[in-house]
C-alpha cells in the first residue's frame, strides 16, 4: 500500500486549491496528489509565524526533510517545501537567515567571474574558429541547450551610435513622467520624436537602455526605433531620441478604445512578434544580436502605434543575455546577474519571480518570465474586444489583478494569490461558448502556467496568433 503523506494544516476559508490538495482533520492533512508538504510563514518582530500550512497543491521537487527557508519575499515571508510527514509544522530557523539574500549574491557573482575566466582563457584558442550558427540549425536546438547564457561566444559589433546635440531638437511638452525618466514630444529633424531624459541618479538605467538599443540588427517594427543619444541636457545624466508613438502606452490606448476581432488581433500578434524578435538570438552576415530578456514588460511600457500595432519599449531593466567578447557587455551582464530578482512592475511578476526563486544563470526562467506577463497583456487586450462581449458592455479597462486586489497590489498579497493558490486574472466563462473561445484560453494559460517549462515560448506565441489570423475570412 502506498503510504499517504500526512502534513500540518492552517489555510483561511479562501485557500481553496490548499483545502482540496488532501483530506483535512483537524490540524492535519492527508495528501492526494503529492508527497511534498508546504508551509508559508510572515516574519513578526524578527520570528515566523504560520501563515499557510498544507499539502504542495502539485507534485514538486521537494528534497528537504525538514522545514528549511527556501524563498524569502521582501524579507516579511518565506516559504519551506520538505518530504517527510508533518515536516512543515516547525520552520528551521537561524538568526543569520536574512543574510541568505547576501550570501546567494556573492555566489552567482563568484561563480560569473569564474566561468568568465575560463571562457576568456578557451576563446584565446578558439576565436578565430568560432561562428555564429546559421538560423536554420538554432530551430534544431532545444531551448535549454540553445540558451544557456554562457555557453557559446559569437564575434559581433555594437551598432554606431547617432549623437544628437541637445540643440539640434525642439521639447515640446511632456508625454508621461515616469519613476525611472521623463518622456517629451519634440520634433528632430523636422519629424516628430519621443525624448527620454534621465535624471542624475538614473545614470544606470539610461546606459543599461541605451545598451539594448545599440545591440546590432534591433531594428523591427515591434520595437520602437532609436534614433540616437546624448548628454548635454541640465540635470540630466542621458536622453535617448526615439521614435514617437501616436496613441502612447498600451494602458492608456486601452482606456479609451475598445476595438472589433480584428482590432485585438493585431495589437496581440504585433505585441508577441516585438517580445519572439526581442527573445531571438540572431546572426546576419557575421553580425550578431543576443537575445534580451525585457523584463519589466508591462502595459505602461508598451507603446501602440498610429496604424493600430504595438512596439515594445522601456529597456531599462533588461538582461542582454549573451554577452560579446571584447566588449562591454560582459561588464552589464554581470551587473544583472547580481540584481535583485524581483525586477519590474510587480502585478506583472511570474509566480517564480515573486518568490525569488528564479534561476539568473539561466537565460530561459528570465524569457519566461517575459512570457508570463505576455499572457496578462493578451487578456488586457481581450478584455476591450468588442466581439468578445457581443450583446453585453465591455469592461472598463482594469489591470491585471485589479479586480481581485483593488488598484494598489503588495508583494505579499501577489505571493499568496498568484503563487501560492495559483489564481490568475478571472476570463469570463461566456468565451467558452464562441468559436475562437478555446483557442484564446488556450493561448492565455499557456502564457501564464505556474511552471516556467510549461509555458509557451514567445516565438510558439507568434505561430498561435499567425493560425488565428490565417483562419479569419476577409
Amino acid at each position: 500500500m502506498v503510504q499517504v503523506r500526512r502534513c500540518a494544516f492552517k489555510a483561511k476559508p479562501k485557500d481553496i486549491k490548499y483545502r482540496l490538495a488532501g483530506n483535512v482533520s483537524g490540524s492535519e492533512q492527508l495528501c492526494a496528489n503529492t508527497h511534498c508538504c508546504v508551509g508559508y510563514f510572515g516574519i513578526v518582530d524578527g520570528l515566523p509565524e504560520a501563515s499557510l500550512l498544507a499539502c504542495d497543491v502539485i507534485e514538486m521537487l521537494c528534497a528537504e526533510a525538514t522545514c528549511k527557508p527556501q524563498s524569502r519575499f521582501d524579507n516579511t515571508f518565506i516559504k519551506c517545501v520538505c518530504n517527510t510527514d508533518l515536516c512543515n509544522s516547525n520552520i528551521t530557523w537561524e538568526l543569520e537567515q536574512p543574510q541568505l539574500v547576501y550570501s546567494y549574491t556573492v555566489d552567482v557573482l563568484t561563480i560569473a567571474l569564474v566561468v568568465l575566466s575560463g571562457t576568456l582563457l578557451v576563446v584565446g584558442f578558439i576565436l578565430g574558429a568560432v561562428k555564429c550558427l546559421s538560423n536554420k540549425e538554432k530551430k534544431n536546438l532545444q531551448p535549454s541547450h540553445q540558451d544557456d547564457l554562457l555557453t557559446a561566444v559569437c564575434s559581433c559589433h555594437t551598432t554606431k551610435t547617432c549623437q544628437i546635440d541637445s540643440a539640434d531638437f525642439e521639447l515640446q511638452q511632456i508625454v508621461c513622467c515616469g519613476h525611472f525618466a521623463t518622456v517629451w514630444q519634440g520634433t528632430y529633424q523636422g519629424t516628430v520624436v519621443a525624448v527620454k531624459v534621465f535624471p542624475t541618479g538614473r545614470k544606470e538605467t539610461f546606459i543599461t537602455e541605451r545598451e539594448v538599443y545599440e545591440l546590432p540588427l534591433m531594428k523591427h517594427d515591434s520595437i520602437i526605433h532609436f534614433l540616437g543619444e546624448g548628454t548635454k541636457l541640465d540635470g540630466c545624466s542621458g536622453f535617448l531620441v526615439l521614435e514617437f508613438a501616436e496613441y502612447g502606452s498600451l494602458h492608456s490606448y486601452l482606456c479609451q478604445h475598445t476595438g472589433n476581432w480584428m482590432w485585438s488581433l493585431k495589437l496581440c500578434h504585433s505585441l508577441s512578434q516585438g517580445l519572439s524578435y526581442l527573445h531571438t538570438d540572431l546572426c546576419r552576415n557575421d553580425v550578431h544580436k543576443p537575445a534580451v530578456a525585457h523584463r519589466d514588460l508591462s502595459s505602461s511600457n508598451v507603446l501602440v502605434k498610429a496604424d493600430g500595432t504595438c512596439a515594445l519599449s522601456d529597456f531599462g531593466c533588461s538582461t542582454i543575455l549573451r554577452s560579446c567578447l571584447g566588449h562591454h557587455h560582459w561588464q552589464s551582464f554581470i551587473r544583472n546577474m547580481v540584481a535583485h530578482t524581483q525586477v519590474g512592475t510587480l502585478r506583472y511578476m511570474s509566480p517564480e519571480i515573486l518568490e525569488g526563486s528564479v534561476n539568473l544563470s539561466n537565460s530561459w526562467c528570465l524569457m519566461q518570465g517575459d512570457v508570463y506577463a505576455l499572457g496578462l497583456l493578451l487578456w488586457e487586450i481581450w478584455m476591450r474586444c468588442t466581439d468578445l462581449f457581443e450583446g453585453s458592455i465591455v469592461p472598463e479597462h482594469l489591470l491585471p489583478y485589479e479586480s481581485e486586489l483593488g488598484a494598489t497590489v503588495t508583494l505579499e498579497n501577489l505571493v499568496i494569490y498568484v503563487s501560492h493558490m495559483d489564481n490568475r486574472p478571472s476570463i469570463p466563462k461566456h468565451w467558452d461558448l464562441l468559436p475562437q473561445g478555446s483557442s484564446l484560453q488556450e493561448l492565455v494559460t499557456g502564457c501564464w502556467d505556474r511552471d516556467p517549462d510549461a509555458r509557451l515560448t514567445s516565438h510558439c506565441v507568434v505561430d498561435r496568433f499567425e493560425s488565428l489570423l490565417s483562419s479569419v475570412v476577409v
